[in-house]
């Protein structure tokens, strides 16, 4: 796989974790974006290139960067990482209060998997 192939699958990972962790289904995507559904599928795919104007949009509507959802911003992709820094993003948006109840869920589940 050469490196623009390589690129263009990091692309689609981050356009599907993106869409996922902004809470919209393909279908709700791709309308917003106004594109078929079957498109966006095969966008995140990688099996269709993503136009700027596309990406641009994406960006816009997922609330990601521009650079992070084209891969500028780091040499490689690490789609683990990925997830926990969107999650750190919609977590930075909430209320004080569901920011606790967050914050101690995480610490409930810490516990009960420091116990198994």
């Amino acid at each position: 796989m050469s490196d623009l192939e390589k690129k263009n699958q990091q692309i689609a990972a981050r356009a599907r974790v993106a869409r996922e962790n902004s809470g919209l289904s393909q279908g709700q995507a791709a309308k917003r974006l106004g594109m078929p559904r079957p498109s966006l599928t095969e966008v995140e795919a990688g099996r269709r290139k993503i136009s700027a104007v596309e990406l641009t949009e994406m960006a816009k509507l997922y609330g990601v960067s521009l650079a992070w959802l084209a891969c500028e911003d780091e040499a490689s992709s690490d789609p683990e990482r990925d997830r926990i820094e969107l999650a750190a993003r919609e977590i930075a948006g909430l209320k004080r209060d569901d920011l606790e109840s967050v914050l101690q869920l995480v610490r409930s589940i810490r516990t009960r998997a420091k116990r198994k």
